[in-house]
């Protein structure tokens, strides 16, 4: 029997031999590899945290125990660890298990993540609820709390925040410093290992203790020999013991510990946590451990679809992206201005701005999982003359939104902010959509903002963005260009929306004579006496528009328009009021939450012009979207085709049925 076979539920492995560890964490990786190359999923982050995983469940009891992973994505060992070893067969798909920590699936997840930088906050939070629980509990047993952070976390903001509040507050707190990249302090062998033992010993911080207490109990000098022997102390740990930039704010470092040794971060650990003050254990790792293609490319492997498992290469067909699509044309822009500068928060592959990086080096900036600050950096290069292209994840820049607001766009300064992921994202599920956008960005002065429905629009809105003066914003989503062979872009003008599709007699009503018309027919419509219905889209969401709308067409008899919007702010007033006069049914179709949306803003602005045109919504409602497929979400939400096609006919003869 293999010994993963006897991991069924919460804390079985502390029945395996300390012996076998190599073995099961072998194992492990063989089975998440099995899963997620069908599946998809994170695969490099996830190879390189099992032994630290295993040894954390080892030392700890769950669920009364806080094991807090920051992201998130490397937890899938914790939930294996925990009972949902069948729920792999469903990662990351619709009503499946999720990729990321959620307490809904297991009392054992115990905060829900899927952004960097947040565990230290939320451990910490939960270590002070329960000293004041223990305050007024004499019984209370404080739970063991560890936050589970990477190197590449701890470039955010909120990180260093939080290390201040633990420092400040004493907290029983220990922190595992995932390292699988860089390492903070060099790594001096047999050395580090004995200061560590040393350091985290009872004996040594006891003695540390007794010999402070007894040199400030003597008269006069007592204090000043005490003080005298610090400052040595410290002197000579500042040039010999690595992480003295935690020591200095009052959080004992630890490390750096091999973080594919079970037993050796074990003894930390328990070490760690008997102390009961605010440790940083610095713990190295191999992302793709085990793996060889994600250890060759731990960045393709961060988060991939599905894939052949031999090869590492995707089995999906490969498509020109919204993202190619970026890339290449910022490179064009780049070679054109020189004054074209691009920021990435450690995405610089995802983004696309990898090819711009490699031309450039020196005009490219990656600021690290610094939102906020990449934000605030580009309004700076704008302010002397610079051209700043901050290309980001569209729920990643909600991080930076007091920054958009008080740095760039209160000054007017002419930053573009290229929004990746915008709409459904897809597996990643509630933490990632970019849902939310358009309602953050919407009321901000004096931004611009677009959103293309395919590959060459997008082209076009980057070219047309450089000739503007103020803030622009430009989202698009993940996934297929979906560029039509030769198919150009029309020339983008501001505030200007563009017709797509039109049915052959779709008129506007000024130019159906009565004579056309009937005079006893009521229905503004073509003279055949079909309704007119335009819908009008926002981004890519055009496809689904003009697809539907053919079959309404076809099927149906009705006439469509369809209206591709362009700009989300500033909006085509002129348009929207012809599309009222004109139609018998105006519909908005759109991928984002429905309060602060593009259909929202237009039916308030068509109230207070008292057009009472019948008006269709398709938009997100207020609730979280899940992880799945984009195309099984948008069926599940009614944003796929048949669902608007059926929907936009139900509501024709609810206003057939009132005549």
């Amino acid at each position: 029997m293999r010994l993963l076979d006897l991991i069924n539920k919460e804390n079985d492995i502390k029945n395996i031999r300390p012996a076998d560890f190599p073995q099961l964490a072998a194992e492990i990786r063989d089975f998440l590899l099995d899963k997620v190359c069908i599946t998809g999923g994170h695969v490099a982050s996830n190879l390189g945290a099992v032994e630290l995983t295993m040894a954390l469940h080892l030392c700890m009891e769950l669920p009364e125990d806080k094991i807090i992973f920051d992201v998130g994505h490397q937890s899938y060992t914790h939930k294996l660890l925990t009972g949902r070893r069948e729920g792999f067969d469903t990662l990351r798909q619709l009503d499946g298990m999720s990729g990321f920590p959620k307490s809904s699936e297991s009392e054992c997840d115990a905060f829900n993540t899927g952004h960097s930088s947040t565990s230290i906050s939320a451990a910490l939070g939960i270590v002070m609820a329960s000293k004041l629980k223990a305050a007024e509990d004499p019984e209370y047993v404080m739970p063991r709390v560890a936050a589970v952070i990477g190197d590449g976390s701890m470039t955010g903001g909120l990180a260093y925040e939080a290390l201040d509040a633990v420092s400040q507050l004493k907290a029983p707190l220990v922190i595992v410093l995932n390292d699988n990249e860089m390492s903070i302090g060099k790594n001096v062998g047999g050395f580090s290992k004995a200061m560590n033992r040393i350091r985290a010993g009872r004996s040594y911080n006891e003695l540390k203790s007794d010999v402070e207490n007894a040199l400030m109990t003597i008269p006069s000098v007592g204090p000043k020999v005490a003080k005298s022997i610090k400052r040595s102390k410290d002197s000579i740990k500042n040039l010999l013991v690595p992480g003295m930039f935690f020591e200095e704010m009052g959080i004992t470092y630890i490390g750096p510990v091999d973080g594919h040794n079970v037993q050796e971060m074990v003894d930390t650990f328990e070490r760690a946590f008997r102390l009961k003050k605010p440790i940083i254990v610095h713990v190295k790792t191999r992302k793709g451990k085990g793996y060889i293609p994600a250890e060759r490319h731990p960045e393709r492997f961060h988060g991939i679809g599905p894939f052949d498992r031999l090869t590492g290469t995707p089995t999906a067909s490969r498509y020109k992206t919204f993202t190619d699509v970026f890339a290449k044309t910022l490179l064009e822009l780049g070679r054109e201005n020189p004054k074209m500068v691009a920021i990435t928060a450690a995405m610089a592959r995802g983004t696309g701005v990898r090819a711009f990086q490699r031309e450039w080096p020196e005009r490219t900036f990656d600021v690290g999982i610094a939102e906020a600050h990449a934000v605030t950096f580009a309004a700076g290069l704008a302010k002397e003359g610079m051209l700043p292209v901050v290309a980001v994840y569209s729920s990643f820049l909600q991080r930076a939104y007091d920054q958009i607001l008080h740095d760039v766009c209160l000054q007017k300064l002419h930053v573009i902010f290229a929004m990746d992921r915008s709409g459904l994202v897809g597996e990643d599920g509630e933490t990632h959509h970019g849902i939310y956008d358009t309602a953050y960005l919407d009321e901000m002065p004096g931004l611009t903002v677009m959103s293309p429905r395919n590959g060459a629009e997008l082209a076009a809105m980057l070219r047309y963005a450089v000739t503007l003066e103020g803030p622009v914003a430009i989202k698009y989503p993940k996934g297929s260009a979906q560029d039509v062979p030769g198919q150009k872009a029309a020339p983008v003008e501001l505030g200007k929306a563009e017709v797509v599709y039109s049915s052959e007699n779709f008129r506007s009503t000024e130019d159906v004579s009565s004579e056309e018309s009937g005079a006893g027919d009521t229905d503004p419509g073509a003279k055949n006496g079909s309704k007119r219905v335009t819908i009008i889209s926002v981004g890519p969401m055009a496809s689904q528009a003009e697809t539907a709308g053919k079959i309404l067409e076809r099927e149906d008899g009705l006439q469509i328009k369809v209206i591709n919007a362009r700009f989300i702010k500033p909006l085509d007033s002129e348009m929207l009021r012809q599309a009222a006069s004109e139609s018998d049914l105006l519909v908005v179709l759109e991928e984002s939450v429905q309060h602060g949306s593009y259909g929202e803003a237009a039916a308030y602005l068509l109230q207070m012009e008292g057009c009472r045109v019948p008006y269709l919504h398709f938009c997100i409602e207020p609730e979280t979207v899940p992880h799945g497929t984009v195309a099984s979400l948008r069926k599940r939400l009614g944003l796929d085709t048949d669902s608007i096609a059926e929907r936009i006919r139900r509501r024709i003869s609810e206003l057939r049925i009132s005549e």
